[in-house]
């Protein structure tokens, strides 16, 4: 089992943990409102995200998929939202600003963000449905990869709310910090498009 754990982490710390539109948009909370104010954003993706790989454990994704006009519309309703949390990043107060009176993204931000991401339920179903933990007890393997896929969501999130949280010390000035949440902005934007066109 430890050997097939190991392949399974080869594949998803870096498909998971690749930029997409959560783990964007916790750097760019963690730039724009710091890693302590930045937490219940974090912990609404990691349930978000939570929720999408029981989705796919459970085989409701696969429902969903077979179905295309559903499929496009929640493809919609995610990049719609999506693209209203780049706007908010992007126009976000900065240097001073930032810190009185700013509204942080909350936990149910996170949480649509995480389960509106196509990115996420691409990604984990292919780790999830790629990898065998525990051979010939099919209930004992869904238990065993949804909390090693669990981890991964723990860790991955943390460490993109860190890395803005990092920028933010870096960058005080005001001018600065605003190209910063432009180009996360945009990079979500992109994000969301690549995720919708692999979708």
């Amino acid at each position: 089992m430890l050997g097939n754990l190991l392949i399974l982490y080869l594949a998803a710390f870096p498909l998971m943990g690749s930029p997409g539109p959560a783990t964007l948009s916790l750097a760019a909370v963690g730039s724009t409102y710091g890693f302590r104010k930045g937490l219940k954003y974090y912990v609404g993706v990691v349930l978000g995200t939570f929720s999408v790989l029981l989705l796919v454990a459970t085989g409701v994704t696969g429902i969903i998929l077979t179905e295309p006009r559903l499929a496009v519309v929640v493809s919609l309703l995610a990049a719609a939202y999506i693209l209203y949390l780049a706007y908010k990043i992007a126009t976000a107060p900065v240097g001073a600003a930032a810190s009185t009176g700013a509204l942080v993204p909350a936990f149910s931000g996170g949480f649509l963000l995480a389960i509106a991401n196509p990115k996420a339920f691409a990604v984990i179903g292919a780790v999830y449905s790629s990898n065998t933990l525990i051979e010939g007890n099919v209930a004992l393997d869904n238990i065993a990869k949804i909390s090693a896929i669990f981890v991964v969501i723990l860790v991955v999130n943390i460490v993109w709310l860190a890395i803005g949280e990092l920028l933010s010390a870096a960058l005080r000035r005001p001018k600065t910090a605003r190209a910063i949440n432009i180009v996360f902005a945009v990079l979500l934007v992109v994000s969301v498009g690549t995720a919708l066109a692999s979708f």
